[in-house]
């Protein structure tokens, strides 16, 4: 939330524009900001701002999540002749999970739907939109069109209804209103108004099929404009994925801000921390447990596993255990779904993962990898490893031990010193990876379905495999541009992320908010 003081400064950067009596009132809230957690100010600040940027550019910005926080991406670009393009319609998570999930703004005048990519925060209230009434055409890459299908079905089961009629029948409705775009293309919107409006989808790096953004506005009166909506970006030199360029330039960025305050170690030191932190964890033959999202960190995790493999085939990863000998179990049937997707996606795969391909190796269905999909295979593998405790890696969902198949390993395993759980992704507040993660090393305990369990497990953590760009790719980001932008807008960030990544950001001479 904005403090005070911001409030005040966005207030009389706008006085020229506003009447005596709005700027009396904002005088009088500004004394309730403090004593009604700053919202009637904020909001209706916000309200004006929007308002004045219709009048002075021909459209405005509306967020309907993640404006302030993490999880439940969904902003809208709105045009003056009163159309709407949606970005996103995501599922709010962790601390942020109890936020509204029914779709609570008017549908019936946008003119479409973007998806940047498939993560669930940012495509998970779909069902809710179409509920709502949304009947527009939805844009997305194509790889993003292949993977949406799977993401949904699951979200589904989870959330609503495993009745198969019921699923298919919607998956139908959504795949006739997909619209799959081709990178790097432009293409015109039917507004149904005399504005114009084009998109253009760019690689973000993310995951595999994610995008940022482009749109290019034209108004009726002669007005122009060019937005960029960041959606999720990624780090530079992520495995499988080409990193992110950024365009000529932008008038306006709306710009994601989860890592605006951290520095990720480079894909060498990650590597290495990964193969130091396997190698040491496996001395006493325990089992190396890694919550992993099923669709992103999974495969990358695969991929950078069986290059350690391949690279140490003629070394021991412990006493009696080559590395070629070194089991990796991957329990998660939604990830070894997603996993068949990426290797069917091979064409939108980076150069370097094509000329692994090329050289004979297989790096998303290597040989020491063993995929469990039946339920009861999975409790027979939890009760084995409990028991014995052989060494060997096992990656399972979620990737924030919310759910999934990672829980019955954590229940299982939490207690024993010989375990070690790594975690190479974001851990949203509220969930029970961020107290994991937060009270592991202090000997503390977690809640997992309603019971308490210690924590004697040893815990990892390695930032470099976060899917997220970090301050530096942020910035650069912004910086690479030619033609630099006039404002950038930070969403999709915690509060102390976003004020960290604004001061790097301002030092540029741009407006940020």
């Amino acid at each position: 939330m904005y403090c005070l003081q911001n409030t005040r400064l966005k207030i009389y950067r706008y006085i020229s524009v506003l009447n005596y009596r709005i700027f009396y009132f904002f005088k009088l809230t500004s004394l309730s900001i403090k004593k009604h957690n700053h919202s009637v100010a904020v909001i209706f600040l916000e309200k004006l701002i929007q308002d004045h940027t219709m009048s002075k550019t021909g459209y405005k910005l509306i967020h309907h999540g993640a404006r302030h926080s993490v999880t439940g991406s969904c902003h809208e670009l709105q045009l003056r002749g009163g159309s709407g393009l949606l970005i996103d319609c995501g599922l709010f998570q962790g601390r942020e999970a109890g936020e509204q999930l029914e779709v609570n703004f008017a549908v019936d005048h946008l003119c479409g739907l973007v998806l940047t990519h498939v993560h669930i925060d940012h495509v998970g209230r779909l069902p809710y939109l179409l509920a709502a009434g949304f009947k527009g055409p939805i844009y997305c890459s194509q790889p993003t069109a292949m993977l949406l299908p799977t993401v949904l079905e699951d979200a589904l089961k989870i959330s609503f209804t495993r009745e198969r009629r019921k699923i298919r029948h919607f998956l139908e409705i959504i795949e006739n209103q997909l619209h799959p775009l081709e990178y790097n293309n432009w293409h015109l919107i039917d507004t149904k108004a005399k504005d114009s409006l084009e998109i253009r989808l760019q690689p973000a790096g993310h995951i595999l099929g994610s995008a940022y953004l482009e749109c290019r506005i034209k108004t009726s009166t002669g007005q122009s404009a060019r937005i960029l909506f960041s959606g999720d970006l990624g780090a530079p030199y992520a495995p499988l994925l080409p990193a992110p360029k950024p365009p000529y330039g932008a008038d306006l960025v709306v710009l994601e801000s989860t890592y605006g305050n951290r520095q990720h170690e480079s894909r060498k030191e990650r590597k290495e921390k990964l193969q130091r932190m396997i190698e040491l964890a496996l001395q006493d033959r325990g089992v190396i447990l890694i919550p992993a999202f099923s669709i992103g960190r999974t495969q990358e995790l695969l991929y950078e596993i069986e290059e350690l493999i391949h690279r140490n085939r003629q070394r021991f990863a412990a006493r009696n255990l080559p590395w070629e000998e070194l089991e990796i179990i991957l329990d998660s049937p939604l990830a070894s779904r997603f996993t068949k997707l990426y290797r069917e996606l091979q064409p939108f795969w980076d150069a370097e993962a094509k000329g692994t391909l090329k050289r004979g190796r297989k790096p998303l269905a290597f040989e020491q990898l063993t995929t469990i999909d039946n339920h009861q295979d999975h409790l027979h593998t939890v009760d084995y490893l409990k028991r014995k405790a052989r060494p060997c890696i096992v990656i399972a969902a979620s990737g924030m031990c919310s759910g999934g198949r990672i829980v019955n390993y954590l229940k299982a395993m939490i207690g024993d010193p010989r375990t070690d759980i790594l975690f190479s992704g974001y851990q949203a507040s509220g969930t029970p990876g961020r107290a994991i993660q937060k009270y592991g090393h202090r000997g503390g305990y977690v809640i997992l379905d309603d019971k308490r369990y210690d924590i004697r497990a040893r815990i990892h953590t390695i930032s470099g495999y976060s899917a997220h760009a970090d301050q530096r790719n942020l910035v650069n980001f912004i910086k690479r541009m030619r033609k630099t932008p006039q404002h950038v807008r930070l969403v999709h960030g915690e509060s102390d992320a976003q004020q960290v990544l604004r001061k790097q950001l301002e030092q540029l001479v741009i407006t940020v908010d």
